[in-house]
């Protein structure tokens, strides 16, 4: 009858608080071998069957063939949810060597951030405190969009080889990057400045 609540087992309802849980405190859904680890089941495939069950109940919905593409129906109704790459982290702190490679994926929905259809996102989690004053923290993840910088806007860049998350200001047509927080300094290029992606929003780890 339309209306009546979902009945859930205890075990279904432990499994639907924890995948919330995690999802509000890590900013992404649990891998399955994270729910099989939590609740101590004997595989991964213990763990697929019972986000089937609860898919089956209309409580989750899933892609499958992908380890943490799960979303809550009443997400969906914001607008359209998308995954996007996770490349693993960036420093906030003195530029680093870095090798991007993804490392996962994060569920957003594309109307909160103010994302286009086609936009091309992805997420980085920041390790350092050098943008502390724009408060960003040291395990924040931060959500960022390619496309061109407009002054003042915090982006990941690429300065002379080396990866960093800083603010992109221009002086008298000169573009560097500012951090905040002034135990660092201003990180002027001297051969190469080339912004990656420009930060949209971040997902704080509670």
């Amino acid at each position: 009858m339309f209306g009546t609540p979902i009945k859930l087992t205890e075990r279904q309802q432990e499994l639907l608080d924890y995948l919330r849980a995690h999802q509000k405190s890590e900013g992404v859904m649990p891998s399955t071998r994270d729910i099989q680890k939590h609740f101590g089941f004997s595989s991964q495939t213990a763990a697929m069957s019972h986000l089937r069950a609860l898919e089956k109940k209309g409580v989750i919905q899933r892609h499958h063939h992908k380890a943490r593409a799960v979303v809550f129906p009443e997400d969906l109704e914001r607008g359209e949810i998308i995954d996007i790459p996770l490349y693993g982290s960036i420093a906030a702190g003195y530029a680093e060597m870095q090798h991007q490679q993804a490392d996962g994926s994060i569920s957003v929905d594309t109307a909160t951030l103010g994302l286009g259809r086609n936009a091309k996102a992805f997420a980085l989690k920041v390790r350092g405190e050098s943008m502390i004053g724009a408060n960003i923290c040291h395990g924040d993840v931060v959500i960022l969009e390619m496309k061109e910088p407009r002054p003042r806007d915090i982006v990941a860049a690429l300065i002379d080889g080396e990866t960093t998350l800083k603010r992109y200001v221009v002086e008298n047509g000169r573009p560097f990057l500012h951090a905040e927080n002034p135990s660092f300094p201003d990180l002027i290029p001297a051969q190469e400045l080339v912004i990656q992606g420009v930060m949209q929003t971040l997902i704080r780890r509670l």
